[in-house]
């Protein structure tokens, strides 16, 4: 049973950064892909990035270009959401989400997800 976990939430002040992580286990996701999302308070679930687990490549969200990286480690399944200058408009309990078919990856579309790790950024 595939299981992912995500770690490094927390509160953050304005222009700070923060690190997720995000562990996989039961599974292997070699052909397909992982991706972060986020929701805030009140509002819809929205994509943030995404990385395809062969090659590394990514997809951003605009409004997090440029500010955060995403990242994959083979040997310890997990990936990583590198955020820096973080806004508090960001808050939002962060998800991580994966799909082994490459297919639905490329559509957005994900069949295993965390339980979410809520970040804070404070004004």
């Amino acid at each position: 049973q595939v299981q992912l976990v995500e770690s490094g939430g927390g509160l953050v002040q304005a222009g700070g950064s923060l690190q997720l992580s995000c562990s996989a286990s039961g599974g292997t996701f070699t052909n397909g892909g992982m991706a972060w999302y986020r929701q805030a308070p009140g509002k819809e679930r929205e994509f943030v990035a995404r990385i395809r687990w062969t090659d590394g490549r990514t997809l951003y969200a605009d409004s997090v270009k440029g500010r955060f990286t995403i990242s994959r480690d083979f040997a310890e399944s997990k990936m990583t959401l590198q955020m820096s200058s973080l806004k508090p408009e960001e808050t939002a309990v962060y998800y991580c989400a994966a799909v082994s078919d490459i297919r639905k990856w490329l559509m957005g579309q994900y069949d295993y997800w965390g339980q979410g790790t809520q970040v804070t950024v404070s004004p």
